[in-house]
């Protein structure tokens, strides 16, 4: 098997990553050259692929102390959005892909994922508790238009009174608001739309298909006057580019309803970390040896570090200095906070209250 690490000239047009690392499990790995023989010109786009996986479990665990969840549902793997900072993309490696390129555009969709799920939830001495929708990449990214995985999952939480936890930058989850109206009267869900900058500009290299900044401002107000809890996680907070709008964001989300807010500081796990750099040396230059410096300052030195209660937070003067700033705006807002959710009226499937269910 051989994978590619060449880099075109120039970035591709509504992709986030400018390369497509090696898959560092490949036993071997080839490199475009030019040895004066025609080759094809790389395009300038790159066309979306979508391969189907049947599944055969439908819940993740997680014994992460820094996580506010234990279990999680994914119905894709892989991410259209092409956020270059997304902390999933080295996983892709374990499909034999690329945790460059390939992450954003070629993508496995997970099939049976309802049956599967019912069956678990049904199963002898399961423990109710919210699961998140999902943990890993986003459950309303545009490939969720086509498919509906997402909706479909809502619904059989909301026939068995399970809470649900969801995370996305995608305006595509207005569609849903049906149900999760319905499930906020059970108090059954809590939302939280992810926010990055409010630079449109900014928006369209570092999260390239994700919605606008001024789009999910929308949602949280749509969300909000449906009932719905929504907060805002300002994710990822990057030091030297986007940190001076902390309160600017959360301002933003305040005045468009949201009710909690939470942050995460920049990771760089793995393949991450050259991905993001080679993208500041594309697209911002002239800030990339502050950004990094700064990283490293919060990382004991290093660009990454996957210690619990440090990975999300970071450590050092700067990350402190962070975390006062996010404390001290969050109380001059009063923001609300997190609701509880409803563990108590799960109705597990096949059970006998389920015979006189709408």
């Amino acid at each position: 098997m051989t994978s590619s690490a060449s880099n075109p000239a120039r970035p591709y047009r509504g992709r986030g990553a400018t390369f497509a690392p090696p898959n560092r499990f490949a036993p071997t790995v080839s490199e475009a050259v030019d040895d004066g023989w025609w080759q094809d010109a790389v395009p300038e786009r790159l066309a979306t692929e979508v391969t189907t996986e049947a599944s055969r479990s439908a819940l993740s665990w997680n014994r992460s102390p820094d996580l506010p969840f234990d279990r999680s549902l994914n119905p894709y793997r892989g991410c259209e959005h092409g956020c270059i900072y997304c902390y999933a993309r080295p996983s892709h490696a374990y499909w034999d892909l690329s945790p460059g390129l390939d992450f954003e555009t070629r993508l496995i969709a997970r099939e049976g994922l309802v049956e599967r799920l019912e069956e678990e939830l049904a199963r002898p001495g399961y423990v109710c508790r919210p699961i998140n929708l999902s943990g890993n990449t986003d459950a309303y990214q545009p490939l969720e238009a086509e498919r509906r995985t997402t909706r479909r999952l809502l619904a059989v939480l909301l026939k068995h009174r399970h809470p649900v936890t969801l995370v996305t930058k995608g305006a595509l989850i207005v569609r849903d608001l049906d149900l999760l109206a319905e499930l906020a009267e059970h108090r059954l869900v809590r939302v939280m739309i992810s926010l990055t900058s409010l630079d449109t500009d900014l928006k369209r290299t570092l999260e390239p298909r994700t919605a606008s900044p001024e789009a999910r401002l929308r949602v949280i107000r749509r969300l909000s006057a449906a009932g719905v809890p929504v907060g805002t996680l300002i994710s990822p907070v990057i030091p030297g580019l986007t940190d001076h709008e902390l309160e600017a964001l959360l301002k933003a989300a305040h005045a468009a309803g949201a009710s909690s807010a939470s942050w995460m500081l920049l990771r760089l796990p793995r393949e991450v970390a050259p991905l993001f750099e080679d993208w500041l040396q594309t697209h911002y230059p002239e800030r990339a040896a502050r950004v990094m410096s700064l990283m490293r300052q919060c990382r004991d030195g290093q660009t990454y570090d996957s210690r619990f209660g440090h990975r999300m937070r970071g450590q050092g003067v700067f990350a402190e200095l962070l975390a006062q700033r996010f404390a001290k705006c969050y109380r001059q807002l009063g923001f609300e906070g997190d609701i509880s959710l409803d563990t108590s009226a799960f109705r597990p499937p096949g059970a006998q209250g389920d015979l006189f269910a709408p």
